[in-house]
């Protein structure tokens, strides 16, 4: 392949792509050290006639959210075993919701969950945004792999990087290796 039209590939890809990186830098290194976002939560009682089996809880939870006016989270709903009962939850970029029982087998807890701005970016980190999103971020890691792997194929056409580089590469392949062995 041409260098130039390489190198424009490289470059265009890296200048598209550098918000959704950048995102997923901050939110994963801040991630790493604990800071994740916050909620905001609304609890509500759902009051039932008789205890509810695992099939009905995702069509009281959707009936129950439209209730108070709440749209559905945009991930898919997960059934939980709890004790002799089941709970729901259900998450995605900018809401959570928890259903689960309470002592009382005729009552159930409804959490709605919130995210902050700074955790729905968390959220989209963790692929609990909607589909669009996760096509996006999987264009991304196509993209980065374009991008190192032309900068590195680019470095290593030009014969006063090409030592240098493989030197480079040796060196991020053991300390890949190492951290990888003793973490």
């Amino acid at each position: 392949m041409n260098r130039i039209v390489l190198l424009n590939i490289h470059m265009l890809l890296a200048a598209f792509m550098f918000p959704v990186a950048l995102m997923f830098l901050i939110t994963g290194g801040l991630y790493t050290w604990g800071i994740k976002g916050s909620y905001s939560t609304d609890v509500y009682v759902v009051a039932v006639t008789e205890p509810l089996a695992e099939a009905e809880l995702e069509g009281l939870v959707t009936a129950e959210l439209q209730r108070i006016d709440v749209a559905l989270p945009e991930g898919s709903p997960k059934l939980k075993n709890v004790g002799t009962s089941y709970m729901l939850e259900w998450t995605g970029s900018s809401r959570d919701v928890v259903f689960e029982p309470t002592a009382d087998p005729l009552s159930y807890q409804l959490s709605v969950k919130e995210t902050s701005w700074y955790r729905t970016f968390v959220q989209l980190h963790k692929a609990k945004g909607g589909v669009l999103f996760k096509v996006y971020a999987a264009s991304l890691a196509v993209a980065l792999f374009i991008i190192l792997g032309s900068g590195l194929w680019l470095a290593l056409q030009i014969p006063r990087f090409r030592r240098l580089t493989l030197g480079v590469f040796a060196l991020g392949s053991l300390s890949f290796a190492l951290m990888v062995t003793f973490s």
